[in-house]
């Protein structure tokens, strides 16, 4: 071999080192390629790991690859590794499009194709600031950036792809929208949407197009993973958070929910739902079938901190029906924005129940007694403290014969004290004979000492249903009444430097006149009655109770609050013109004399009781004998 031979060799070899030196992989590209193989491996083997856990229940970004440096063609390679078909749509720059009427402005992403935030126009955000003053802020549902809406598509040789990963080509008409992933040759998975005008709803279509060869699902289902972190919208947290949760829907029976005290989990075992919605205190966003309905669905809900951002984290896996033939479509409805009952009701698929008015007896006096007559009401009168002082008086009217016949009863128990006193004074060293004399003389006058409960009673299933009403009923979210900025909140009338066991930093002035005028009424409808054959701490109960019940209703919606000072005005109202004007106290004393000298029967009840405290008198007389025994023989 000659010298111009070995030359050559030389400068051949040269140059194929330099050309392969050129176009070494970097090792971050290596690691990066090496990183998404591994992950692609591990989606087609379904390794569930804890941090894949993590990210699927609470909707925890996933770091986009770092592959912005990579060549085309590797950038390539590894989206078609990563996305198959819709390789194509996995690069792009996120975009941000607006579809908004007279109520509510909606914006979305082309990066999944779907809703980022959505800014309700007429309702707002009251929060007190540092000094306790509230500030009114903008309210939007659904703009966590945690949150997912993400449709999982088990591409053929790939695995498992998530649509929030894609970017979608947007195309605006009117107050349309559509959203298409291009997944080449004519195929596409097509979102659309539709804001109806003067409304909270959108009419909400996805398509599939040439993709039933490209998928490979299971059940002939596609799963919609929807991941909502509910903000925090309203003053009162520790009861905007029980009073937050997933609801759903089941095709053949009614609707139910998870947990709204504690984490839960929901399971529709395979039936058919028709609609989920993820539930705030006052505001819901909601996903309602338009025509098939979802082929099952699986819920949970996760509660958080008063540290944390959020109230809830609620995760819904929906299972959406796809044959897998080469184009179909699947009709949906969203609807985002107030809890109104009436507009919620027509969509005649009991959306309505979301509104938590209680399930029991106590929620059917709120749907269709209380509700409608507030409905009445406000229609007639501009301010709801208004309408809850009229609610009051009319429940006053109502209940006072029932009333009445409690103050009469009252009355004659008066009127009896004298005798009764006497009694008791000359029986004083023994309180079974005392008992039994009691109900003789009650039996011998004709007076029932229970006879003041029943009022009371009647009054129950009203304070319970309110007690679930104010702070369910959005119409009373945010409306003034006096110095209370907000019906369905506490009327915070002195903040305070420090915190108070089981009251909180500040002090709810209707709270308190309540308590003041409860302790007030029972001062003066119990100065008369005879407390003497009962334990101390009975006669002061009464007025310890409305002290304990103070630190309950001091954080607790206002609307309820003042519903009970008022009704504590009726109260006393009613029994000084009662007492003092109707009730003729000269004929009640008249009324007893007549019916001492009446024959009298026992009843059933009266008989045993006095055989009871015979033989309670005769034990104790036997037991006192046998210890006066047993101290002489010592």
């Amino acid at each position: 071999m000659d010298k111009n031979n070995i030359i050559g060799m030389l400068l051949v070899l040269l140059c194929l080192m330099a050309y392969l030196q050129l176009n070494q992989k970097s090792p971050e590209e290596l690691a990066e390629m090496k990183r998404v193989q591994d992950s692609i491996t591990m989606a087609e083997q379904g390794v569930d790991t804890e941090v894949t856990t993590k990210i699927e229940e609470e909707g925890l970004q996933v770091p986009e690859p770092a592959i912005a440096n990579l060549s085309d063609s590797a950038n390539q390679v590894l989206l078609n590794e990563k996305l198959g078909v819709f390789s194509a749509a996995g690069s792009g720059s996120e975009q941000d499009h607006v579809l908004e009427n007279e109520l509510i402005k909606v914006t979305f992403s082309n990066k999944g194709g779907k809703i980022k935030e959505v800014e309700l126009k007429t309702y707002f955000k009251l929060m007190p600031d540092t000094s306790g003053t509230d500030v009114k802020s903008v309210l939007k549902l659904l703009e966590d950036q945690k949150n997912r809406f993400d449709y999982v598509f088990p591409v053929k040789g790939v695995g498992k792809v998530k649509s929030g990963d894609l970017f979608f080509d947007a195309q605006k008409s009117g107050n349309t929208i559509t959203f298409r992933a291009n997944a080449g040759n004519g195929k596409y998975f097509e979102q659309k949407y539709t804001l109806l005008p003067d409304n909270y709803e959108l009419d909400y279509d996805i398509q599939f197009v040439g993709l039933g060869d490209a998928l490979n699902p299971e059940g002939k289902t596609l799963e919609l993973q929807w991941v909502n972190n509910l903000d925090k919208l309203e003053k009162s947290e520790y009861y905007e958070r029980i009073y937050s949760s997933t609801y759903f829907k089941p095709a053949n029976d009614d609707p139910s929910y998870c947990s709204c005290t504690s984490d839960g989990e929901q399971d529709a075992d395979g039936e058919p739902v028709e609609w989920v919605s993820n539930s705030n205190q006052f505001f819901n966003s909601s996903l309602m079938t338009d025509g098939k309905p979802f082929a099952s669905a699986f819920m949970t809900t996760k509660m958080l901190t008063d540290k944390d951002d959020d109230l809830k984290i609620l995760n819904s896996k929906i299972q959406i029906p796809f044959e897998g033939t080469a184009s179909e479509s699947f009709n949906m409805k969203m609807y985002i924005g107030p809890n109104e009952y009436e507009r919620l009701e027509l969509y005649n698929n009991e959306l309505q129940e979301i509104i938590p008015f209680g399930r029991s007896v106590f929620g059917t006096i709120n749907r269709w007694l209380i509700r409608p007559l507030f409905g009445v009401l406000s229609g007639f009168i501009g301010n709801m403290g208004i309408v809850i002082l009229v609610l009051t008086c009319l429940v006053k009217l109502v209940l006072y014969p029932f009333t009445y016949k409690m103050l009469y009863s009252q009355s004659k128990m008066a009127a009896l004290k004298p005798q009764l006193t006497k009694m008791k004074e000359k029986l004083k060293d023994d309180a079974q004979a005392q008992q039994m004399e009691s109900m003789k003389m009650y039996r011998e006058y004709g007076v029932n000492p229970m006879g003041g409960c029943l009022p009371i009673f009647a009054q129950m299933p009203i304070w319970i249903a309110l007690y679930r009403f104010f702070p369910a009923s959005i119409e009373f979210r945010q409306k003034s009444f006096l110095w209370a900025p907000d019906l369905s909140s506490y009327d915070a009338f002195f903040n305070l430097p420090f915190e108070i066991p089981f009251m909180g930093s500040h002090l709810s002035l209707f709270t308190l006149l309540w308590a003041v005028t409860t302790v007030l009424y029972t001062y003066y409808n119990t100065k008369h009655m005879d407390f003497s054959g009962q334990p101390a701490a009975m006669k002061y109960m009464q007025y310890v109770m409305p002290i304990m019940f103070m630190g309950f209703f001091n954080s607790y919606a206002s609307g309820l609050t003042a519903y009970l000072l008022f009704s504590n005005v009726f109260n006393i109202g009613q029994t000084l013109i009662t007492k003092n004007f109707i009730i003729d106290q000269e004929k009640i004393k008249l009324e007893l004399e007549e019916n001492k000298k009446k024959p009298k029967k026992k009843s059933g009840f009266a008989s045993r009781m006095e055989s009871m405290l015979e033989e309670q008198k005769k034990k104790a007389a036997k037991a006192e004998a046998q210890a006066k025994k047993k101290k002489k023989r010592k």
